[in-house]
This record gives C-alpha cells, structure tokens and sequence, in this order.
C-alpha cells in the first residue's frame, strides 16, 4: 500500500470510509477481526491499525464494545476538520461542500486583515513589507511557480498583519485552514484559479494604500470587497471542477 507504513495507509483508508459516510456516525467499526481479515494483517497490526484512527479523532473506543464511529462532523475539532477535509476528496460533492466552508473562513479572516490593517495605525515597516512582496512577485514570475511556497508567503504576510492587530485567534484559525489547503492538491491548485501574478497585483494595491496619506474612500474598498469576493468564486469553481463535484445549478435542477 505504497511506501508508508501498513498502519498508516489502512487508517487512512477506514478514515477515507468514514468521511465520505460509507461509516455512519454511531455505528461500530468493524472489529479488530474483521479489519485483520480485510487487509491481511495480523490482530496486533489491526489493533494499532484502529487505534490510529481513534488518534485521528474519527472513532472512540467502548469497553467491551470496540470503536464506535463518531459524529466528526459535529463533534470534531479543527484537527479532526483537516483530517476530514483530506479523506473526503474520493467523494466530490462532500469535499466541495467542505472546501467552500474553508474558503468562506480564509476570506473572511484575510479581508478582516487587510481592511483592518489598512484602518489600523500603520507599525510595520513598509520597506519590509514591499520587500517580502518582491520575495512572492519574484516566485510567481517563475517558469513553473511554486504554489506551495507561494500560499506559504502570502499567509506570512497575512499572519504578521493579524499579529500587530491583536487578532490571535484569528492567526490560529488561519494557520488551521492553510494547514487543511496544503495537504489537498486540487485546493493548492484552486487557488491559482487566476495567474500567480494576481496574487502579487493584490499586494502591490494595498501597499499603495498603505502608503498613501489619506484612507482608502468608501467606493475603494467597496470594490475591493467585490474583487476579493469574485475570486473566491473563482477558487471554489475550480476546485468543484478539479474533484468532479456536482455543479450547484445540476443540483438544482434535479432536486
């Protein structure tokens, strides 16, 4: 089962079937037995197997009982929300549902950032922040960028801006989402829905903004928001194309 071990990659797939509610919240999960006989593995194995699961938050065990499937999507931390989000992309319609939510969260945090910073008494050095700027503009100009790295530094910038503004909480939930991104490939892929270069054009608008005298007026930011917002559409379609989910307007028309 590839180059991991044989514990992690059966976890991953009893985890895949719980996400995508092939396992129904509540239920037992098939016992140590069972898994052993499925995946040709010694009872010891199997029991590591279920308890690595349990580490992910998905099951508990029950004295005399064995593990029973928990309700993740109810009673799951943002830890358990990652490991979710991970395994639910096999089913499409799921992990679009999922990922839409994340976005929601990673856009309402960042433009709480960016408006609030540019409302806020300015206390980073505008120098370091254009450097850091040239750093992203320098990786997206790339023959072949590196999405990866190039979230990574948007969401340092991001995460410098929330710490000078008191928003600890929202840095913590921010460093949640982007670890969640990272680990799918289709949502890294999504949200270069547009050219690298408009995430660099972003940055550039705002450190002009920063850097002027007077505040941004009202229409300004007003368009900014529709501008922020339509990209996020653009993220969230790409990522429902790139896993196969269901458009909403099928859904629909079906329903």
């Amino acid at each position: 089962m590839g180059s991991r071990t044989v514990v992690a990659d059966v976890a991953d797939e009893l985890a895949r079937r719980v996400a995508t509610g092939e396992y129904r919240p509540g239920e037992l999960m098939p016992s140590v037995r069972q898994v052993a006989d499925e995946f040709g593995m010694n009872r010891a194995t199997a029991q590591l197997t279920l308890g690595r699961l349990e580490s992910y938050g998905f099951v508990e065990a029950r004295r005399g009982k064995g593990f029973t499937i928990r309700d993740v999507r109810e009673e799951g931390g943002m830890d358990v929300y990652r490991h979710l989000f991970r395994f639910s992309v096999t089913a499409p319609d799921v992990a679009a549902e999922m990922f839409t939510d994340i976005v929601e969260v990673e856009r309402g945090i960042v433009l709480e950032a960016l408006l609030g910073y540019t409302e806020a008494e300015k206390v980073l050095d505008s120098a370091e922040l254009a450097a850091a700027v040239d750093e992203l503009e320098a990786m997206a100009r790339q023959s072949a960028p590196d999405h990866v790295r190039i979230i990574a530094a948007e969401i340092a910038l991001v995460r410098e801006l929330l710490g000078v503004l008191g928003m600890s909480m929202q840095r913590a939930v921010l460093n949640s989402v982007a670890d969640m991104v990272v680990e799918v490939p289709e949502a890294i892929a999504a949200y270069f829905a547009v050219a690298p270069d408009l995430h660099v054009l972003v940055w550039r608008a705002l450190l002009a903004v920063w850097d002027a005298e007077s505040a941004p007026t009202e229409a300004q930011l007003a368009l900014f928001e529709d501008l922020f917002a339509l990209y996020h559409e653009k993220v969230i379609a790409r990522f429902d194309e790139l896993v196969g989910a269901t458009p909403l307007e099928s859904t629909a028309a079906t329903a």
